[in-house]
């Protein structure tokens, strides 16, 4: 006789912000502390699924909370079925729309739905969606970097074994972009894949002048040139760049992927679990780019993304930076540049000490 299917008891979401030990700069400011939102989802089979989602600044983590909390009011006594909650919450929100604060708050939800039930079956989520726990190639991921001053950082990337580092660009003028990324070359070697993100601060003019000019520093990727909503831009951008685009953390959701895919936006994409619709949405995502050949990578989430890569067939890339090790009972660990999905569920459990220190009332 099967077991039944756990249900949910109760949502909690707690806001917090930590410190980073290696501040973000990118072309519009500097992320110097990381707003996350914890989230727990208790189960009636006494099991409470774990996941947290990056709020982008302190003004929303608090107004996450208390949305994550009263849709959690609503859910209580449903059965941990992802796709059957994933359909509900598009009933529920689809006048509202998905982006935002809406599309966090439920891609949050489904990894933890996704965490209780690979604690219960007592197997990483990797092997729940039948892959298995295998290493990932993973890239370091900088802000805005001098090639002198961060030299050491760099150099100690190399030492892990990265063999991808990934700068950002954009804070300046064209002639600065090319200072940076010729030092950084020079500093990684030929060997290791050098990616640049302009984290949508360019127009699609401007955006091939400064591609052109980078051209002879073997560029592994060219991020989000472009604003993420300007696909025709992206598309144009692409056309006569000779350097891969990459975009897609700003994509919402497997229908946002379906139009980029369908506007030849890029060359290959990268979901964030926090909006593609947590694990659901990024299995659905991950058979459009089996479908159209086109390779993934994940943004931010390195202990759940190194789960989803394990299973997505075009698996390319798994971005680490950092947000989340000082509240985690076990951090990601990186050997030989490659990250391993850790179980049961997600492999995430909370330094409760951390988390109280940290906590924002």
């Amino acid at each position: 006789m099967s077991k039944p299917i756990p249900a949910i008891r109760s949502v909690k979401a707690r806001g917090i912000v930590v410190p980073l030990a290696r501040p973000v700069k990118n072309a519009f400011g500097v992320i110097d502390v990381g707003p996350l939102v914890l989230i727990d989802v208790e189960t009636d089979q006494g099991v409470t699924g774990h996941s947290y989602i990056f709020a982008y600044a302190r003004m929303t983590v608090k107004p996450l909370v208390h949305l994550i909390e009263e849709i959690g009011r609503e859910l209580i006594g449903k059965p941990i079925a992802p796709y059957d909650l994933m359909a509900t919450m598009d009933a529920k929100f689809r006048l509202l729309g998905w982006q935002g604060l809406v599309g966090m708050a439920v891609s949050g939800l489904d990894m933890a739905y996704w965490d209780a039930l690979g604690q219960i079956a007592d197997r990483p989520v990797a092997e729940l969606l039948g892959g298995s726990a295998r290493p990932i190639k993973a890239y370091d991921s900088y802000g805005v970097v001098d090639p002198t001053a961060d030299e050491k950082p760099l150099r100690r990337s190399l030492e892990q074994g990265f063999r991808g580092i990934k700068i950002k660009v954009g804070d300046g003028d064209a002639a600065k972009d090319e200072r940076v990324v010729k030092g950084v070359r020079a500093l990684i070697g030929p060997d290791v894949a050098l990616m640049i993100d302009f984290n949508q601060s360019l127009d699609p003019t401007e955006a091939s002048r400064r591609i052109a000019r980078l051209e002879p520093y073997d560029l592994h990727w060219i991020e989000e040139p472009v604003p993420q909503e300007n696909l025709s831009g992206h598309a144009k951008v692409r056309e006569t760049s000779p350097t891969p685009i990459q975009a897609g953390e700003n994509w919402w959701f497997p229908r946002g992927f379906a139009e980029a895919i369908e506007a030849g936006a890029s060359d290959f994409i990268m979901p964030d679990l926090m909006k593609c619709g947590g694990v659901t949405g990024w299995l659905q995502v991950a058979a459009q780019a089996e479908a159209a050949n086109i390779p993934m990578s994940s943004h931010l989430f390195a202990e759940a993304s190194a789960h989803m890569l394990a299973v997505t067939p075009t698996a390319h890339w798994l971005e680490f930076l950092d947000f989340a090790s000082v509240i985690l009972a076990q951090p990601a660990k990186v050997i030989d540049g490659t990250v391993t999905a850790r179980g049961p569920g997600l492999g995430l459990k909370w330094n409760e000490a951390a988390v109280a220190k940290y906590l924002v009332g």
